[in-house]
């Protein structure tokens, strides 16, 4: 009877060997499996956001331009303000380091003088970039400007701060602006 027994725990435990072969064998093709779909899942993944980044930088281009022109649209026509977009070749490269094109906004009503950035997201460097490009304006046309203002949507947190330290305006939401 024990030999019996033992007989039938080794055919026993052959089964199990043989079912921990094809148990490891399956999981090797599995691992290998996986890991192709899991590269072409990563793949996809870096795709869609390429595209995602294209597509909100081509919306925040868009958007920007379609908020300047109604910002500029509502402004002159009712509170007579005038509304300047000006383009400037900075030929010193004082605003970036070497020379380039620099972009402003400006709004001048009875002598005061507003700069303006409308951005679609800001980040710490933009709001240093902003303020190097106003002081510019202010050099070349000899004149103070009362007030920086960057109206964005998405103001990044650690550029707060920074707008702060240099006397600029944020406004992230239409419910900020108070007055003009």
């Amino acid at each position: 009877m024990w030999k019996e027994q033992n007989s039938r725990w080794e055919e026993q435990n052959r089964k199990w060997e043989e079912q921990n072969r094809k148990w490891d064998k399956n999981q090797a093709e599995m691992s290998k499996e996986f890991k192709q779909l899991y590269d072409a899942l990563i793949a996809q993944a870096a795709k869609q956001e390429r595209g995602i980044g294209a597509l909100g930088s081509r919306w925040g281009l868009q958007s920007e331009k379609a908020f300047r022109d109604a910002l500029a649209g509502i402004l002159e026509q009712s509170f007579g303000v005038e509304v300047i977009n000006v383009n400037e070749y900075d030929d010193e490269g004082v605003v970036f380091g070497r020379p380039d094109q620099v972009e402003l906004d400006v709004i001048i009503k009875n002598g005061l003088l507003i700069i303006c950035e409308l951005k679609s997201s800001i980040d710490k460097a933009g709001m240093y970039s902003f303020e190097r490009k106003a002081r510019f304006y202010e050099q070349r046309h000899q004149r103070q400007a009362s007030r920086l203002i960057v109206i964005s949507p998405m103001i990044d947190a650690r550029a707060r701060p920074v707008a702060e330290r240099l006397g600029i305006e944020t406004y992230g939401d239409s419910i900020d602006v108070e007055t003009l």
